[in-house]
This record gives structure tokens, sequence and C-alpha cells, in this order.
């Protein structure tokens, strides 16, 4: 499975720096993947949903390290080439569009 692209749209929040779009091999993409300032420097996660005893549970994840490695990765090269280019963060009011 191919990444062929990932779209970055910077958020302008304290943890929360920007959420991805991932399509794979062209005809598959997931949205709502997050770029978020952890405890250990940047981390990305899954898009997810709350659940009924109040935690959060994946919606789609990789199955294999290497594979969230590799996803990984090419999120974070996207998101530092956007603020390389002097990204602006969007205000903090909502998710992105659809796109």
């Amino acid at each position: 499975m191919e990444i062929t692209e990932v779209r970055i749209h910077l958020r302008n929040e304290d943890r929360l720096k920007a959420f991805a779009t991932v399509t794979f091999d062209g005809v598959f993409v997931v949205h709502n993947m997050k770029v978020v300032n952890g405890n250990h420097g940047l981390i990305v996660c899954m898009p997810s949903r709350k659940i009924k005893d109040g935690s959060y549970k994946d919606i789609a994840h990789p199955i294999t390290n290497e594979f969230r490695h590799k996803l990984e990765e090419a999120i974070l090269k996207v998101y530092n080439e956007e603020l390389a280019k002097g990204g602006v963060p969007a205000a903090a009011s909502s998710k992105p569009d659809g796109d």
C-alpha cells in the first residue's frame, strides 16, 4: 500500500498542531488524523470516536508497526514542509472540511 498524498491543515492550538488527510493508492482517503504535541515531541493520532465509557477508540489505524512508522514519517514530513513554507494555522474553531 502506497501513501499517494498527504495534506496538512495547520491548527493554532496548544497541543493540536494539525489535521492530516492521507490518500492511499490514489483510491482511498482517511481524514482527521491529528498531529499533536505530546509529552515527548510530535505524535500522529489516528481518527477516533468517543465510546460510551468516555474513552476514545481508533476508527482506522495501521496494523503493523512498520506501516505505522511509514505513515507517521510521511505525515510529519509534510507537516514540517508546511511550517517551513510559512503556513498559517487556522483558528481553533472547527475541524477541516471534507476536502
